[in-house]
């Protein structure tokens, strides 16, 4: 299959390729597309046949639900049963943003795009592209992240262009994705609304406007078994084996070197991901060091984790070893992430 580029200036948006983008996806194909969180692989959500087309594409179990993308409120009415007065409260605060709800289904949703759960879920992007092209489309689209599942999710088109070349008949070329990890999901079909995975809007936030809401164990437990289907398979996985380390600085910085010297006395290549802080304190030649971002601005750790991980597949590093960051705010979401990649293995000290 050809696989189209169409580049388009998220500042000064092309209205006519946004319309051949939208035909794509009424025609029961699928297309590549930036949202503010990471590259999404979207069909028509309410086309069984075309949804299939994302499973085939990805690689993705038959079982990992799917989010459906809409670009007003009144577009999430045919799509649900019950809208619980809570989450109006959170749309008002949070939509368009990177908030993923989670409903009661309503019949006219396939059962492809649930994994056969009673519930759906739902969020609108906040990305000028992405708004315009699912309001183009005229149907909610279907779309996990645009990468061979299992793969570090897609921050920039030429990760989409990586994985689906050959796969998808076209590509949205907007740049760079804004946060860098996929968006918080947050179930809404439960009495006390429960967070599934933690991302852009973080549980401080969330808490402000519900108070006693949960978390999935499994966010912060690597035993645990996840109320998410989807959650339950290895997700963001480099090519090498990656683990985790977690603790104060300089416990970190000794542990990381240790075994850095270790796994390179055995004639390893050994890629370490750390941060501007502690960049200069892994000064070995035989070290391939990349710098993620900020302890002082998580979020711009939250913007290169991907990015980094797949630069290290490129280096055909034997090993990663990782630095790990606070929990708080978005620190959660980088934390789960980055324990996933590691497949689970973490060294607390």
């Amino acid at each position: 299959m050809n696989t189209r580029i169409l580049k388009i200036d998220s500042d000064n948006i092309d209205k006519e390729k946004i319309q051949e983008a939208a035909k794509v996806i009424r025609e029961g194909e699928l297309v590549a597309f930036p949202t503010e969180t990471v590259y999404g692989l979207g069909a028509n959500g309410l086309d069984e046949v075309a949804v299939e087309k994302i499973y085939k594409a990805k690689g993705r179990p038959s079982d990992n639900p799917l989010i459906l993308h809409i670009s007003s409120l009144e577009e999430i009415v045919p799509l649900v049963e019950d809208i619980p007065p809570i989450a109006y409260r959170c749309m008002e605060k949070f939509w368009p943003g990177p908030l993923t709800m989670i409903f009661k289904r309503s019949k006219i949703i396939p059962d492809i795009i649930t994994g056969g759960l009673d519930t759906v879920a739902i969020r609108m992007p906040d990305h000028p592209i992405a708004s315009r092209f699912i309001k183009a489309s005229g149907v909610p689209i279907a779309a996990p992240s645009a990468n061979t599942s299992g793969r570090p999710s897609p921050t920039k088109a030429d990760h989409v262009i990586e994985d689906m070349q050959g796969k998808i008949p076209m590509i949205i070329d907007g740049g760079s994705t804004g946060i860098g990890l996929e968006s918080t999901v947050l179930d809404m079909s439960i009495d006390t609304p429960m967070i599934l995975r933690p991302g852009g809007i973080t549980i401080e936030e969330l808490r402000k406007i519900i108070p006693d809401i949960s978390l999935d164990r499994s966010i912060v437990q690597k035993d645990a078994v996840p109320k998410s289907p989807g959650q339950k398979y290895r997700h963001y996985a480099p090519k090498a084996e990656m683990i985790l380390f977690t603790g104060d600085i300089e416990s970190m910085v000794r542990e990381i070197n240790k075994y850095a010297d270790d796994y390179i006395s055995r004639g390893k290549k050994v890629g370490i991901i750390s941060t501007y802080e502690t960049k200069d304190r892994y000064n070995d030649n035989n070290k391939l060091v990349a710098i993620c971002g900020s302890r002082k601005e998580p979020e711009s750790i939250a913007v290169n984790l991907f990015s980094v991980i797949r630069g290290f597949d490129s280096s055909d590093v034997d090993i990663i070893l990782a630095e790990g960051v606070s929990i708080d705010n978005i620190g959660m979401a980088i934390m789960n992430r980055m324990l996933k990649a590691a497949g689970g293995k973490i060294i607390k000290l």
